[in-house]
């Protein structure tokens, strides 16, 4: 792990992860989004690497899924978005985003950043 030397320095740094055909598909969905909601999920991903190790309100660790952690961000309306990253060579890798419909995150969605997380070994 990459350790601040307390001036400031980012702790970790985020990477977008990379499909082997060269898409990077969390990077392409926050390109989607509207300016202000791509603003306050860049701001808790930020304060992850700064702050790392982050916990609640921001960070956690997904229960039943190893190695798996999600970026939690709050949008306006209620709306609840989440980016699932892993930490890999010192970097906090971003593997999987997206703005939640109920409560509970979707199974397929973990599945998803589980798969690509297994990718990078």
């Amino acid at each position: 792990m990459v350790l601040s030397d307390m001036n400031g320095q980012k702790r970790i740094r985020a990477a977008f992860y990379q499909s082997p055909a060269g898409k990077e598909p969390v990077r392409e969905w926050l390109l989607e989004l509207l300016p202000d909601d791509r603003k306050r999920i860049g701001d808790d991903i930020r304060t992850a690497e700064f702050g790392w190790p982050v916990g609640m309100p921001i960070c956690r660790q997904m229960k039943g899924r190893q190695g798996i952690w999600e970026v939690r961000t709050n949008l306006p309306a209620g709306r609840i978005a989440r980016v699932f990253f892993c930490l890999h060579e010192n970097q906090m890798v971003l593997l999987h985003g997206i703005i939640k419909k109920s409560q509970k995150t979707p199974v397929r969605d973990l599945d998803l950043a589980e798969k690509r997380r297994k990718e990078l070994q």
